[in-house]
């Protein structure tokens, strides 16, 4: 078996274990819905008021 590899200090890990160690894990990541995603689940034209009047039909008569 091979020798096992002596570990280098590294500053960085040690300032980030610290900040771990006091103030607590990394809250995981929230996301953001997409608008663009939002506004296409919406129709794009309102009713108008002789399509209001007309009936209780919901789509479209093409």
């Amino acid at each position: 078996m091979s020798k096992a590899k002596k570990r280098v200090f590294s500053v960085v890990k040690a300032v980030k274990q610290n900040a771990r160690d006091r103030v607590g894990p990394v809250p995981p990541e929230r996301v953001i819905p997409d608008p663009k995603q939002k506004a296409a689940a919406k129709p794009k034209h309102k009713k108008t008021l002789a399509d209001l009047l007309s009936g209780g039909s919901e789509g479209d008569e093409g």
